[in-house]
């Protein structure tokens, strides 16, 4: 017998507009680990994985610990670490003998495409998570361009974490 247990994670980023990536260039676009050169990257203190980050705070849904906004900010602004992977893990220690089943994200921009990218950035996850990419799923949209998402200013991602333990 299991207990099981779903929560939702949210992140998202505005872009760098071109100007001010002219100053960063060192800056590039990653999504769930997985690097997306000749992007504009996001606006933000970390590498801005918006997939990492909403898988850290779906994570957070779960275990009722926050990352993001406390000790990821200590590591990134403090310490100079920005990679999400590094705050996805502090996430993971929290999990303890929570077994993760399935992992579910959708993703809002009207750029970049996704669709070629969407079997390699699963295998990302699954090997973050040391789990089968069959239990990692990744859908887009553009959103029809309702919201500024989908016009092209940003991304925005939910996730949504199923997770299990025996019960004694």
């Amino acid at each position: 017998m299991f207990e099981y247990k779903n929560a939702i994670g949210q992140d998202s980023h505005r872009f760098l507009t071109k100007d001010e990536w002219e100053q960063e260039k060192e800056s590039v676009l990653i999504l769930a680990g997985c690097p997306f050169p000749g992007e504009l990257p996001f606006s933000a203190n970390s590498d801005g994985d918006v997939f990492l980050h909403a898988l850290t705070n779906a994570i957070s849904g779960i275990t009722g610990r926050n990352i993001l906004g406390g000790i990821a900010d200590v590591l990134c602004l403090e310490q100079g670490i920005k990679d999400s992977k590094v705050y996805l893990q502090e996430a993971l220690l929290d999990l303890k003998e929570w077994e993760i089943t399935h992992i579910s994200f959708t993703a809002e921009a009207k750029k970049p495409k996704l669709f070629s990218h969407i079997p390699s950035m699963r295998e990302s996850v699954a090997s973050i998570l040391q789990i089968p990419a069959s239990a990692v799923g990744i859908t887009a949209t553009s959103g029809e361009g309702l919201s500024d998402f989908g016009r092209g200013l940003g991304m925005m991602v939910f996730c949504s974490i199923t997770v299990r333990r025996a019960l004694p």
